[in-house]
């Protein structure tokens, strides 16, 4: 079994998600090891300075992951990247990429620019498993020729941005800050946690938060379904029958926990 690209670090003030993702083209660094040292850099960071700035310090992680594995934009593997901070009475939230961060009171934040491209080839693959031809050569086809589209648009105005080799994406991470008084608990889950979770309905994160090995067993479960139930992508169209799957809740004060 191949290492999960699902990445999750933890420190005493944050929480970090990443959602490694595979060269346009072949090269020799696995998408889970440019998620892993990316992800470790910014927890070492975090812990020798836990107010630090967010975009900087994605930018220098995004520098000192290029330059540790020699990459070249274009012929690397890339990353989301999640970040979410305890700083004082605030909780500071980071997004570059399609994670998605859930607060309390149902509120839902996500970086979908790579979404809102639009793009043929996706609408297309998303039809036809929707219609039943499941992953076949088409299927595949299709998903190169959107890797192709999606590579023209990378980390350039008007197009999305991701961690990858060039540090100046950091600048364009989605940035929130919530009062830590009002946000007992945050989650964060990759794109192939999330869109699974939504759409079997298991989307009770306060009880997520309240069971600490509840959310294992729903991930566990959404696995199982996608084998058993759904091995096609019939009724959850989507790239592979199966993705990574990580999220995570972190407890604020679960004196407010409700």
């Amino acid at each position: 079994m191949e290492e999960s690209a699902d990445k999750i670090f933890v420190t005493p003030h944050a929480v970090i998600l990443l959602d490694g993702a595979s060269a346009f083209v072949p090269v020799l660094v696995p998408a889970s090891a440019y998620a892993d040292y990316l992800g470790r850099f910014l927890a070492d960071a975090l812990t020798a300075d836990p107010t630090a700035d967010l975009h900087e310090i994605l930018a220098e992680g995004i520098k000192a992951t290029a330059a540790h594995y020699d990459l070249k934009a274009g012929e690397s593997p890339s990353s989301t990247v999640t970040i979410a901070r305890e700083r004082d009475e605030h909780l500071d939230l980071l997004l570059l990429g399609d994670n998605t961060v859930i607060l309390p009171g149902g509120e839902i934040l996500t970086d979908d620019r790579i979404d809102r491209l639009d793009l043929e080839p996706r609408r297309k693959y998303r039809e036809r498993l929707a219609a039943g031809h499941g992953y076949d050569d088409e299927h595949r086809a299709l998903l190169r020729e959107l890797q192709a589209q999606q590579a023209r648009h990378r980390n350039r105005a008007g197009g999305y941005w991701i961690a990858e080799t060039s540090p100046s994406a950091a600048i364009h991470a989605l940035a929130f800050t919530r009062l830590t008084g009002d946000t007992p608990w945050v989650a964060l889950a990759s794109d192939g946690a999330y869109n699974t979770m939504s759409h079997l309905r298991l989307t009770d994160w306060v009880a997520y938060a309240q069971k600490s090995n509840y959310l294992n067993e729903v991930l566990r479960g959404c696995r199982q379904w996608e084998t058993v139930s759904d091995p096609n992508g019939h009724l959850l169209p989507r790239a592979k029958p199966q993705d990574d799957k990580a999220a995570a809740v972190a407890l604020i004060d679960p004196q407010l926990l409700k």
